[in-house]
Protein backbone atom coordinates (compact mmCIF):
# COMPACT_ATOMS: atom_id res chain seq x y z
CA UNK A 1 0.00 0.00 0.00
CA UNK A 2 1.39 3.57 -0.92
CA UNK A 3 1.05 5.57 2.12
CA UNK A 4 1.31 9.41 2.96
CA UNK A 5 4.32 9.58 5.25
CA UNK A 6 2.76 12.08 7.76
CA UNK A 7 -1.23 11.78 8.97
CA UNK A 8 -3.11 15.04 7.67
CA UNK A 9 -6.68 16.46 9.01
CA UNK A 10 -9.38 15.80 6.38
CA UNK A 11 -12.19 18.11 6.79
CA UNK A 12 -15.53 16.19 7.75
CA UNK A 13 -17.47 18.33 4.59
CA UNK A 14 -15.15 16.31 1.93
CA UNK A 15 -15.08 12.95 3.85
CA UNK A 16 -18.60 13.08 3.98
CA UNK A 17 -18.81 13.78 0.40
CA UNK A 18 -16.71 10.19 -0.55
CA UNK A 19 -19.05 8.02 1.67
CA UNK A 20 -20.43 6.10 -1.17
CA UNK A 21 -22.54 2.90 -1.02
CA UNK A 22 -19.20 1.20 -2.35
CA UNK A 23 -17.13 2.42 -0.73
CA UNK A 24 -19.14 1.46 2.63
CA UNK A 25 -19.84 -1.88 0.96
CA UNK A 26 -15.78 -2.10 0.34
CA UNK A 27 -16.97 -2.74 -3.25
CA UNK A 28 -14.36 0.30 -4.18
CA UNK A 29 -11.58 2.43 -2.37
CA UNK A 30 -11.87 5.86 -0.96
CA UNK A 31 -10.30 8.36 -4.07
CA UNK A 32 -6.84 8.60 -2.03
CA UNK A 33 -5.75 11.36 -4.77
CA UNK A 34 -8.57 13.62 -4.17
CA UNK A 35 -8.27 13.48 -0.27
CA UNK A 36 -5.19 13.56 0.02
CA UNK A 37 -5.38 17.11 -2.28
CA UNK A 38 -8.35 17.90 -0.18
CA UNK A 39 -6.27 17.27 3.69
CA UNK A 40 -4.19 20.28 5.80
CA UNK A 41 -1.00 19.09 6.44
CA UNK A 42 -0.72 19.19 10.60
CA UNK A 43 2.17 21.96 11.63
CA UNK A 44 5.05 21.98 13.11
CA UNK A 45 5.54 18.64 10.96
CA UNK A 46 6.63 15.92 13.74
CA UNK A 47 7.61 12.13 14.05
CA UNK A 48 4.24 11.68 16.12
CA UNK A 49 2.32 12.54 12.79
CA UNK A 50 4.34 9.56 11.15
CA UNK A 51 1.66 7.08 9.37
CA UNK A 52 4.16 4.37 9.19
CA UNK A 53 3.78 3.16 12.77
CA UNK A 54 0.01 3.55 12.96
CA UNK A 55 -0.62 1.15 9.96
CA UNK A 56 1.61 -1.16 11.01
CA UNK A 57 -0.30 -1.15 14.45
CA UNK A 58 -3.66 -1.56 12.29
CA UNK A 59 -2.35 -4.39 10.38
CA UNK A 60 -0.64 -6.27 13.21
CA UNK A 61 -4.61 -6.00 15.32
CA UNK A 62 -6.32 -7.81 11.97
CA UNK A 63 -3.57 -10.83 12.15
CA UNK A 64 -3.81 -11.28 15.87
CA UNK A 65 -7.64 -10.95 15.58
CA UNK A 66 -8.76 -12.27 12.79
CA UNK A 67 -11.18 -14.79 14.66
CA UNK A 68 -12.72 -12.10 16.34
CA UNK A 69 -12.50 -8.54 15.73
CA UNK A 70 -14.26 -7.15 18.67
CA UNK A 71 -11.21 -8.54 20.87
CA UNK A 72 -8.80 -6.01 18.69
CA UNK A 73 -10.39 -3.11 20.19
CA UNK A 74 -8.98 -4.00 23.91
CA UNK A 75 -5.42 -4.61 21.73
CA UNK A 76 -5.25 -1.56 19.85
CA UNK A 77 -6.90 1.08 21.81
CA UNK A 78 -3.91 1.68 24.26
CA UNK A 79 -1.17 1.01 21.36
CA UNK A 80 -2.93 3.49 19.19
CA UNK A 81 -3.25 6.47 22.05
CA UNK A 82 0.59 5.26 23.16
CA UNK A 83 1.54 5.40 19.25
CA UNK A 84 -0.21 9.06 18.78
CA UNK A 85 1.25 11.20 21.65
CA UNK A 86 -0.85 14.21 21.45
CA UNK A 87 -3.22 16.64 23.93
CA UNK A 88 -7.35 16.44 23.82
CA UNK A 89 -7.42 19.39 22.25
CA UNK A 90 -5.61 18.11 19.34
CA UNK A 91 -7.65 14.93 19.32
CA UNK A 92 -10.93 17.06 19.04
CA UNK A 93 -9.77 17.93 15.73
CA UNK A 94 -12.03 15.11 13.93
CA UNK A 95 -9.69 16.10 10.21
CA UNK A 96 -7.12 13.48 11.91
CA UNK A 97 -9.82 10.94 12.40
CA UNK A 98 -11.43 11.06 8.95
CA UNK A 99 -7.34 10.62 7.22
CA UNK A 100 -6.91 8.01 9.33
CA UNK A 101 -10.19 6.06 8.31
CA UNK A 102 -9.85 7.40 4.76
CA UNK A 103 -6.74 6.91 3.77
CA UNK A 104 -4.69 5.86 5.98
CA UNK A 105 -7.10 2.69 6.68
CA UNK A 106 -10.10 2.23 5.23
CA UNK A 107 -9.55 -1.93 4.91
CA UNK A 108 -9.69 -1.59 8.74
CA UNK A 109 -12.97 -0.33 9.26
CA UNK A 110 -14.69 -1.88 6.94
CA UNK A 111 -12.74 -4.91 8.59
CA UNK A 112 -13.96 -4.01 12.20
CA UNK A 113 -17.21 -2.67 11.55
CA UNK A 114 -19.02 -4.09 8.22
CA UNK A 115 -22.13 -6.13 9.25
CA UNK A 116 -25.48 -6.51 7.51
CA UNK A 117 -27.93 -3.59 6.95
CA UNK A 118 -30.96 -3.55 5.20
CA UNK A 119 -28.51 -2.06 2.54
CA UNK A 120 -26.62 -5.32 2.07
CA UNK A 121 -23.49 -5.81 4.12
CA UNK A 122 -21.57 -2.66 4.74
CA UNK A 123 -20.09 0.06 7.64
CA UNK A 124 -22.32 2.60 8.62
CA UNK A 125 -21.10 6.60 7.69
CA UNK A 126 -20.39 7.09 11.44
CA UNK A 127 -17.24 4.55 11.48
CA UNK A 128 -15.34 6.53 9.48
CA UNK A 129 -16.80 10.14 9.70
CA UNK A 130 -18.56 10.39 13.24
CA UNK A 131 -18.66 11.58 16.71
CA UNK A 132 -15.83 10.52 19.36
CA UNK A 133 -17.48 7.41 20.46
CA UNK A 134 -18.35 6.16 17.03
CA UNK A 135 -15.98 6.67 14.88
CA UNK A 136 -13.52 3.57 14.66
CA UNK A 137 -9.97 4.94 15.75
CA UNK A 138 -11.50 7.84 17.48
CA UNK A 139 -13.24 5.99 19.74
CA UNK A 140 -10.44 3.75 20.28
CA UNK A 141 -7.81 6.98 21.44
CA UNK A 142 -10.83 8.48 23.47
CA UNK A 143 -11.52 5.25 25.59
CA UNK A 144 -7.55 4.71 25.83
CA UNK A 145 -7.26 8.47 27.13
CA UNK A 146 -10.58 7.84 29.80
CA UNK A 147 -9.93 4.72 31.28
CA UNK A 148 -6.27 4.97 31.28
CA UNK A 149 -4.95 5.42 35.09
CA UNK A 150 -1.95 7.86 34.63
CA UNK A 151 0.96 5.79 32.99
CA UNK A 152 -0.98 2.21 33.24
CA UNK A 153 -3.53 1.40 30.51
CA UNK A 154 -4.53 -2.03 32.43
CA UNK A 155 -8.03 -0.59 33.26
CA UNK A 156 -8.12 0.76 29.15
CA UNK A 157 -7.52 -3.00 28.23
CA UNK A 158 -10.11 -4.14 30.96
CA UNK A 159 -12.75 -1.45 29.52
CA UNK A 160 -12.05 -2.08 25.60
CA UNK A 161 -13.02 -5.47 26.46
CA UNK A 162 -16.08 -5.04 27.37
CA UNK A 163 -18.17 -3.66 24.29
CA UNK A 164 -21.30 -2.09 25.78
CA UNK A 165 -18.27 0.22 27.80
CA UNK A 166 -17.04 1.31 24.40
CA UNK A 167 -20.92 1.96 23.14
CA UNK A 168 -22.12 2.97 26.46
CA UNK A 169 -20.20 4.72 28.87
CA UNK A 170 -17.88 6.51 26.08
CA UNK A 171 -20.91 8.71 25.29
CA UNK A 172 -21.79 9.69 28.88
CA UNK A 173 -20.10 12.74 29.52
CA UNK A 174 -19.22 12.08 33.55
CA UNK A 175 -17.27 9.40 32.61
CA UNK A 176 -14.61 12.14 31.58
CA UNK A 177 -14.57 12.57 35.30
CA UNK A 178 -11.47 10.43 36.10
CA UNK A 179 -12.59 8.86 39.74
CA UNK A 180 -15.66 8.19 37.55
CA UNK A 181 -14.17 6.04 34.81
CA UNK A 182 -11.94 4.34 37.10
CA UNK A 183 -14.47 3.23 39.57
CA UNK A 184 -16.47 1.99 36.74
CA UNK A 185 -13.53 -0.10 35.68
CA UNK A 186 -13.13 -1.37 39.11
CA UNK A 187 -16.05 -2.56 38.98
CA UNK A 188 -15.55 -4.93 36.24
CA UNK A 189 -12.53 -5.90 37.70
CA UNK A 190 -14.38 -7.35 40.53
CA UNK A 191 -17.19 -9.13 38.36
CA UNK A 192 -19.70 -6.63 39.81
CA UNK A 193 -20.84 -5.62 36.28
CA UNK A 194 -20.03 -7.81 33.23
CA UNK A 195 -22.87 -8.82 30.87
CA UNK A 196 -24.32 -5.99 28.68
CA UNK A 197 -27.22 -5.35 30.34
CA UNK A 198 -25.36 -5.09 33.31
CA UNK A 199 -23.57 -2.41 32.30
CA UNK A 200 -25.97 -0.34 30.07
CA UNK A 201 -27.74 -0.34 33.56
CA UNK A 202 -24.96 0.72 35.47
CA UNK A 203 -24.28 3.71 32.74
CA UNK A 204 -28.21 4.57 33.14
CA UNK A 205 -28.25 4.82 37.25
CA UNK A 206 -24.49 7.04 37.10
CA UNK A 207 -25.57 9.28 34.54
CA UNK A 208 -29.32 9.42 35.97
CA UNK A 209 -27.29 10.11 39.87
CA UNK A 210 -25.45 12.75 38.28
CA UNK A 211 -28.68 15.01 37.81
CA UNK A 212 -28.42 14.89 41.90
CA UNK A 213 -24.23 13.80 42.69
CA UNK A 214 -21.80 16.11 42.11
CA UNK A 215 -19.68 13.57 41.39
CA UNK A 216 -16.48 15.59 41.16
CA UNK A 217 -17.35 16.82 44.94
CA UNK A 218 -18.38 13.86 46.33
CA UNK A 219 -14.94 12.44 45.25
CA UNK A 220 -12.38 15.31 44.45
CA UNK A 221 -10.10 14.46 41.61
CA UNK A 222 -6.55 16.58 41.67
CA UNK A 223 -6.11 16.95 37.58
CA UNK A 224 -3.83 15.53 35.40
CA UNK A 225 0.30 16.86 35.79
CA UNK A 226 0.35 18.58 32.76
CA UNK A 227 3.93 19.66 32.14
CA UNK A 228 4.00 15.56 32.54
CA UNK A 229 1.85 15.04 29.27
CA UNK A 230 4.25 17.46 27.62
CA UNK A 231 7.26 15.54 28.73
CA UNK A 232 5.49 12.60 27.38
CA UNK A 233 4.09 14.34 23.80
CA UNK A 234 7.85 16.05 23.35
CA UNK A 235 9.47 12.19 24.12
CA UNK A 236 7.84 10.55 21.05
CA UNK A 237 10.66 11.81 18.59
CA UNK A 238 12.58 8.82 20.41
CA UNK A 239 9.98 6.71 21.95
CA UNK A 240 10.34 4.51 18.47
CA UNK A 241 7.77 1.60 18.25
CA UNK A 242 4.78 0.65 21.01
CA UNK A 243 5.97 -3.20 22.17
CA UNK A 244 3.23 -5.63 20.35
CA UNK A 245 2.88 -8.34 23.69
CA UNK A 246 3.13 -6.01 26.57
CA UNK A 247 0.84 -2.92 27.22
CA UNK A 248 2.84 0.03 26.39
CA UNK A 249 3.23 3.25 29.24
CA UNK A 250 1.27 6.59 28.87
CA UNK A 251 1.90 9.61 29.86
CA UNK A 252 2.94 9.58 33.99
CA UNK A 253 0.39 12.66 34.80
CA UNK A 254 -1.06 11.39 37.80
CA UNK A 255 -3.08 8.53 38.48
CA UNK A 256 -6.71 9.20 40.14
CA UNK A 257 -6.52 9.50 43.74
CA UNK A 258 -7.75 5.99 45.24
CA UNK A 259 -9.84 7.43 48.36
CA UNK A 260 -11.98 9.53 45.73
CA UNK A 261 -12.37 5.88 43.64
CA UNK A 262 -13.29 3.96 46.66
CA UNK A 263 -15.88 6.24 46.92
CA UNK A 264 -17.85 6.07 44.16
CA UNK A 265 -17.22 2.00 43.66
CA UNK A 266 -19.10 2.18 46.69
CA UNK A 267 -22.11 4.52 45.69
CA UNK A 268 -22.08 2.81 42.00
CA UNK A 269 -22.39 -0.57 43.60
CA UNK A 270 -25.39 1.03 45.52
CA UNK A 271 -26.76 2.35 42.56
CA UNK A 272 -26.42 -1.11 40.60
CA UNK A 273 -28.12 -2.54 43.44
CA UNK A 274 -30.95 -0.43 43.29
CA UNK A 275 -31.05 -0.12 39.25
CA UNK A 276 -34.26 -1.53 37.73
CA UNK A 277 -32.23 -4.18 35.72
CA UNK A 278 -34.45 -7.66 33.71
CA UNK A 279 -33.04 -10.64 34.60
CA UNK A 280 -31.30 -9.06 37.33
CA UNK A 281 -32.64 -11.11 40.22
CA UNK A 282 -31.58 -14.38 38.97
CA UNK A 283 -27.69 -13.08 38.99
CA UNK A 284 -25.70 -13.38 42.13
CA UNK A 285 -24.14 -9.87 42.77
CA UNK A 286 -20.10 -9.74 44.19
CA UNK A 287 -20.23 -8.32 47.75
CA UNK A 288 -17.72 -5.59 47.64
CA UNK A 289 -15.61 -5.17 50.33
CA UNK A 290 -15.68 -1.58 52.45
CA UNK A 291 -13.04 0.19 51.08
CA UNK A 292 -10.78 2.49 52.59
CA UNK A 293 -17.71 14.83 38.34
CA UNK A 294 -17.55 15.54 34.58
CA UNK A 295 -14.84 17.48 32.88
CA UNK A 296 -14.94 19.48 29.99
CA UNK A 297 -12.84 18.29 27.31
CA UNK A 298 -10.41 19.55 26.75
CA UNK A 299 -8.48 19.32 29.72
CA UNK A 300 -5.17 20.23 28.48
CA UNK A 301 -4.63 24.06 28.36
CA UNK A 302 -1.92 23.30 25.26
Amino acid sequence: MDLPEQIALLPDIVASKYLTHSVLSGSERPPRVALLRASRPIEPAASRWDVLPVRQLIDAAMRRHGGDRATADAWLAPRLHATLRMTRREAADTGLWNFLALVVAPDYVLWRHRGNTKEGERATADRFVGVHYKQTFARLWWAAEIFRDGDDYEPTRVACGNQDVLNTMLRLEVIDHRPTARAVVRLLEKGVVSTGRQVNGLGTAINAAASTLVYDVLAPDVGPDTEARRYWIDEAENAGPVPMDNLPFGPDDGRAPSESVDVLVRRFAELFAEAPIRGKEREIPTPIPNQGVSLDKPYSPF
